[in-house]
């Protein structure tokens, strides 16, 4: 039962890093913080420093920041002077307080992505050549099974994802190939074809190819601390695009409804990476992130995109937006935000039944 830990630990720590993001921006600001809780629900143990309640709460799933003057009545925030409240700041402080908690999300993949490169080097699939398909360009142009792809067009092919990237998006009639095989290397030019193929989602898309197929043999590359930086950089980018192009396929009813998870399949996901080892599991962990980032940040009331929506209003208003409009917008964001919620929860408990 150890990967309830493992869930516990995974979904309060993205939670309690998303308010820690809130938190320091605040405090970095002069914004005061009036409550700052690791965990949810009944205080436990806790201490003040300053003006700040720090407490450990009953609760271990994330935590929460309550800054001083949310609301525009500020009766219980006397302890606060008038230039630390949160509603007297300009709106664009407001802003920045409230779009860093989804920042930190990506900010914590960022880092995780960082430190298993660091630790294991970069992995993927080898440009390696398993299979060709009969009469194939490839075929024709002479490659073999067991050829490494050096380099293409003069790009250097590091994994596999570089070899499909380049040849996918070429231009040209002809491509370049320098290939090594036994110990040597050969110059090869290649015509691709370009032919109906289908993408992640299952579209019919025409690409360019050539005919070969990856060996499944897998690479890793050392890379030093800014290199390292630089690809977790760019691989928290790769993840980000491919979420959010999954949401807009989902818009699209591309991807199918039914695809939408909740709590339910989170917890599935956490156990079987839990098994699978850690190295899985702070992967997961930051797919998880980013997901929660992007999530934040829809223009949904209630949600850090509603309000920064609100916000950024106000600075081309020049003026708060109407109470009145806020509370409705907030009660038809909760309700959008409860009807998802349940709609999650139905397809992981249909999910989960159909699978036994």
């Amino acid at each position: 039962m150890a990967w309830i830990f493992d869930f516990i630990l995974v979904l309060g720590g993205l939670i309690f890093f998303h308010e820690l993001g809130h938190f320091l921006v605040a405090r970095a600001l002069g914004i005061g913080v009036k409550t700052f809780s690791l965990g949810f629900g009944p205080r436990l143990t806790g201490f003040t420093w300053g003006a700040t309640n720090y407490r450990l709460s009953l609760i271990p799933l994330g935590g929460y920041v309550s800054l001083a003057g949310e609301e525009r009545d500020m009766t219980e925030d006397n302890g606060f002077t008038e230039k630390e409240l949160f509603m007297n700041r300009p709106p664009w402080h407001r802003m920045l307080v409230v779009a860093a908690g989804p920042i930190f999300n990506f900010v914590l993949a960022w880092i995780i992505f960082w430190g298993i490169i660091l630790s294991h080097g970069q992995m993927g699939l080898a440009p390696k050549v398993g299979k060709l398909q009969p009469d194939s360009p490839a075929f024709q142009a002479g490659i073999k099974v067991g050829d490494d792809i050096l380099t293409i067009q003069g790009k250097k092919i590091i994994f596999w994802s570089d070899l499909a990237d380049t040849i996918q998006t070429s231009t040209t009639d002809s491509l370049n190939f320098v290939i090594s095989r036994n110990g040597e290397q050969h110059k090869i030019v290649v015509k691709p074809q370009v032919q109906e193929l289908k993408n992640i989602f299952g579209e019919d898309i025409r690409r360019p190819v050539v005919g070969i197929v990856a060996s499944g043999d897998s690479k890793t590359v050392e890379l030093s601390g800014v290199s390292g930086a630089v690809a977790a950089a760019e691989q928290t980018w790769a993840v980000t695009k491919l979420i959010c192009t999954s949401i807009v396929k989902m818009v699209e009813r591309v991807v199918p409804m039914d695809s939408i998870g909740g709590p339910i399949m989170i917890a599935q996901a956490i156990k079987q990476q839990s098994e699978r080892g850690i190295l899985q599991l702070l992967q997961f962990t930051a797919f998880i992130s980013i997901n929660l980032g992007l999530l934040n940040l829809l223009p949904i009331p209630v949600l850090d995109g509603g309000h920064l929506l609100f916000y950024g209003l106000e600075t081309v208003l020049r003026r708060p937006l109407n109470e009145r409009l806020q509370a409705a917008a907030t009660r038809v964001g909760l309700l959008l935000l409860f009807s998802l919620m349940a709609f999650a929860i139905f397809n992981d408990i249909v999910r989960t039944l159909s699978s036994k």
